[in-house]
């Protein structure tokens, strides 16, 4: 007997089996990054933007109507979303979820519109859409779909595996599409988990058993011999009547603040109800801030060293940066700065340059559009430039500036950590905001970056043959050298970068550089390269034993 239609519990156990089936494949996908570096993460990334929205829908169990479903997914995964395919797959769970969020079932027609609005949806994200991604394998995904539907398709076993085995197809021909995939001899990593999450979606729906158990909290075994130390004494829960509509930068803001003075931060809404669970020390904050959304039920405060309390399992991502303590009250300025960054080297350069908040992130751990909020949220400043320096960031920092409607967010579409150094010593107070943006993207073109670090596995790159263990200089544009020892590496890759215009070199030595190796290093570089000054910093950075820039 065929299946004609999707309800929206089958369809939240989907959304559920789709994102255990990207997470149990994360690994795989990292392993097809391009580059073989040692921090290849767009399994990673993917799987953390689907958990955020796997999270909120595993909360809602099954008796959720399709729009508070459809908000679940969308709100959590663009929350959530991290590195640029972990963006893209929160736009495409954003278009896929405004068609269907008005249906009370899900058929053929309906699906292949939701599929087309998804797509549109990514590709309007993106500022240059690169076909051989995880877009085109959408697209084809979507296209299968709208061709099985005119051809009059009416059984979905039929139509979801056909559109499954299409994207695996498309999959397959990424290479040809992306040259830089073919010589690599890999696939798309963005498209396969797109395909993944399709797969277990799809594995669930044709009856297969599928453990639903959303959880990335670790366990920790109890010390019965010592009594527990409550780092917050009392856990907080309680519901809201609202008295009009909680939109998302509303639970954005009060997910920040909530987390400004306590943890295991809950916070759930639908169109009549909020719901709030958190543990603190000063419970009167979380009524006092809960009362102005609407009258209060269901309120319940417990003292956690009296009573034994069963927590709620904690919604909010182990990997995501806890919101700092608020910051103190004064005026407002006209302009602030935030940077992403890592090593407290660097950190202490952009603060000793005018930069406001410094978000922990980079290459090893991309921060999330709400990461980027949260920061936003803390700079009390009418405008906002926020400084990416990682071109895997920059999309997420886009994204959080869409959702940002309080203050002015300027994103610098800086890709590296020189340019963004370079932007904020481009600032100029006087200047209006338009001059400054104009000087820093005009100035960022200028500067040319390079990084050394190794390889994790054998592949073929820019015509460059790579073994594991290799070092690597890695610059804006590809691979520049490629030796066993870390010197020649250096070497190789400035003599890349630098030419008759070249004046100054900067060098930040990583946290596994000592300092006299760092020194050493800095005048070999001047030996070999004496037209140039070289200066030398320590940042502090993992994975990359040096960042460099030449100017």
């Amino acid at each position: 007997m065929s299946v004609s239609q999707i309800d929206t519990a089958l369809l939240g156990r989907m959304f559920l089996a789709g994102a255990k089936n990207l997470e149990k494949n994360k690994d795989l996908i990292n392993e097809l990054n391009v580059f073989p570096v040692p921090d290849g993460d767009t399994g990673t990334n993917m799987t953390m933007t689907i958990m955020s929205a796997a999270r909120d829908v595993a909360g809602l169990g099954d008796s959720a109507d399709m729009k508070t479903l459809c908000k679940a997914i969308s709100s959590g995964s663009l929350r959530g979303a991290r590195g640029n395919s972990g963006v893209i797959l929160s736009q495409l769970l954003r278009g896929f979820t405004r068609r269907i969020k008005e249906e009370s079932v899900l058929t053929i027609p309906v699906i292949t519109e939701a599929f087309a609005k998804a797509v549109e949806t990514a590709y309007k994200a993106v500022m240059v859409p690169k076909e051989g991604t995880i877009l085109t394998v959408a697209r084809g995904i979507s296209e299968k779909a709208r061709d099985l539907n005119e051809d009059g398709c009416m059984d979905l076993e039929v139509f979801l595996t056909e559109c499954l085995k299409q994207g695996e197809l498309t999959l397959e021909q990424t290479p040809e599409m992306l040259p830089v995939l073919k010589q690599a001899g890999v696939v798309d990593s963005g498209g396969k988990g797109l395909v993944m999450a399709l797969a277990g979606a799809i594995d669930l729906f044709l009856g297969k058993e599928v453990d639903l158990t959303i959880s990335d909290t670790p366990t920790e075994t109890p010390q019965e011999e010592e009594e527990p130390v409550y780092a917050n004494l009392y856990c907080v829960a309680l519901s809201v009547a609202l008295e009009k509509p909680f939109r998302l930068k509303q639970e954005l803001d009060l997910r920040a603040y909530l987390e400004s003075f306590g943890e295991r931060v809950k916070v759930t809404s639908t169109e009549e109800t909020l719901t709030i669970h958190t543990d603190t020390n000063d419970p009167g904050m979380v009524l006092q801030k809960a009362l102005t959304y609407g009258e209060l039920y269901n309120v319940s405060v417990k003292n956690q060293k009296v009573e034994k309390v069963e927590h709620e399992k904690d919604e909010e991502e182990t990997f995501t940066q806890k919101a700092p303590a608020p910051e103190p009250e004064g005026p407002v300025k006209p302009v602030g700065f935030i940077a992403v960054s890592v090593g407290d080297g660097l950190a202490e350069i952009f603060r000793s340059l005018g930069v406001d908040y410094v978000i922990e992130g980079g290459q090893t751990m991309n921060p999330s559009t709400e990461d980027i909020l949260n920061a936003i949220s803390k700079v009390r400043a009418q405008t906002v430039f926020v400084l990416p320096n990682n071109k895997n960031i920059i999309l997420a920092a886009n994204q959080a500036a869409e959702l940002t409607t309080d203050k002015t967010v300027l994103v610098i579409p800086t890709k590296t950590i020189p340019q963004g150094i370079t932007a904020a010593i481009n600032f100029v107070p006087d200047n209006t905001n338009d001059e400054n943006e104009q000087a820093m993207m005009a100035e960022i073109q200028r500067v040319r970056s390079g990084e050394i670090t190794y390889a994790v596995r054998d592949t073929m790159i820019d015509d460059k043959t790579i073994e594991k263990g290799d070092y690597m200089g890695i610059g804006d544009k590809g691979i520049l050298a490629v030796d066993k020892d870390l010197t020649e590496t250096v070497k190789g890759m400035l003599a890349e970068m630098i030419d008759e215009s070249s004046e100054l070199v900067s060098v930040y030595y990583g946290c596994d550089v000592t300092e006299e190796d760092a020194n050493a290093m800095a005048d070999c570089i001047r030996t070999q390269f004496p037209g140039v000054d070289v200066e030398l910093q320590m940042g502090g950075q993992p994975i990359y034993y040096y960042i460099m820039s030449v100017e």
